[in-house]
């Protein structure tokens, strides 16, 4: 199998597990990454994400089921197909450069194979320099940059090879929230203008939906939700990743009753004078332990003296830079967070909340698809 890059590639897992002594850390996992698209995989710690990465680069081998790059199968069956030829190249989370090379020199290690003529390396790795922002610290060695500056000089080295696919493990992990904000970015365009495919992890769910294309959702080494970020966001296929990915609030529910056969209204034990619409999920009943799963953007909050919303009093607020985020008390023990205004309601102020019905969620609570 060639190292030499053709475009992006196709990626297809199938039925893949992988046990270490009794723990099954990858239970039958397939999915399908299309050409030169980015796609995140997301999960809490154990969930299987970083074995999954680990199985695509040919650092772990699966005990069963297959993987496929491109037009090749890299593992399946007896047949295993080493990293070095699976046409890939990864960014570490620890950035992995070789402390004895100049930035330079890090950059340019993946080309020493490469058929390209001297003069076209040198120009391949200048343009690297310049497109990631450290062409001045082209002569410097890893222990004189800063953490951002050395996850540039990973990406730029990752980049450098021109291979179909770039795999990212956890690499904003070791960085502060502004650095990891900046570089979020800079990997989304870079990897994009490059025209490879990527996959990346992360337990972050802000990040996995500002890069992605897809996401990948994993439960104890089971994918359990694999679309668009916007689809996931909006309709969750289970309480797990509705939780995963970010809630307001969670509240059981009293009283269900049907509006549509997408839509109910229910009544909350915190506002029995009040009906909320919700939207039902396609993968999820709500027949056993009903609870209302509501997302940071879908609660409006307006002043106490407004004629509908449920009652609600502010008990903290935290100025983010575009508005302030809220803390609300809307019942005994029963609280919503990040809850987003352009306009500041002080601690102790009395409110009025409403519901969106398409980011409020009626699902089993113990329901795990």
């Amino acid at each position: 199998m060639s190292r030499v890059c053709t475009g992006p590639s196709r990626v297809e897992i199938s039925e893949v597990r992988k046990k270490f002594g009794s723990k099954m850390a990858l239970n039958g996992v397939s999915l399908v990454v299309e050409p030169g698209t980015f796609t995140v995989l997301l999960g809490p710690s154990g969930s299987g994400k970083t074995t999954l990465l680990r199985c695509l680069a040919g650092i772990e081998q699966p005990t069963s089921g297959s993987i496929s790059i491109g037009d090749h199968i890299v593992c399946g069956g007896t047949k295993f197909v080493g990293p070095e030829k699976r046409n890939l190249s990864m960014v570490f989370q620890d950035y992995a450069l070789w402390p004895h090379l100049t930035v330079r020199k890090n950059i340019a290690f993946p080309l020493n194979s490469s058929p390209l003529s001297k003069k076209d390396r040198v120009a391949r790795v200048d343009n690297l320099l310049e497109r990631v922002g450290i062409a001045h610290l082209a002569d410097r060695y890893p222990n004189e940059l800063s953490g951002g500056e050395q996850q540039r000089v990973a990406l730029a080295r990752a980049l450098s090879a021109e291979v179909g696919l770039v795999l990212f493990d956890e690499p904003l992990s070791n960085l502060d929230a502004d650095r990891r904000d900046q570089l979020r970015i800079e990997i989304a365009t870079l990897t994009r203008d490059a025209g490879v495919t990527a996959v990346y992890i992360t337990h972050d769910q802000s990040e996995a939906f500002a890069l992605a294309d897809r996401v990948g959702v994993l439960r104890n080494g089971e994918l359990v939700q694999y679309s668009r970020p916007e689809k996931i966001y909006r309709h969750p296929k289970s309480a797990f990743v509705a939780r995963f990915t970010g809630v307001s609030g969670e509240f059981a529910v009293a009283k269900v009753r049907e509006v549509s056969n997408k839509r109910v209204e229910v009544q909350l034990p915190f506002a029995p004078h009040m009906f909320i619409e919700a939207t039902t999920s396609e993968n999820s009943s709500y027949d056993q332990e009903p609870h209302l799963f509501v997302r940071a953007a879908g609660v409006t909050l307006v002043p106490e003296c407004a004629a509908e919303g449920a009652l609600g009093v502010i008990r903290d607020v935290a100025y983010n830079g575009r508005g302030y985020e809220h803390v609300v008390e809307v019942g005994e023990k029963a609280t919503l967070t990040k809850v987003y205004a352009t306009d500041r309601f002080d601690r102790g102020d009395h409110v009025k909340v409403l519901f969106d019905p398409q980011s409020c969620f009626v699902m089993n609570a113990q329901e795990e698809v």
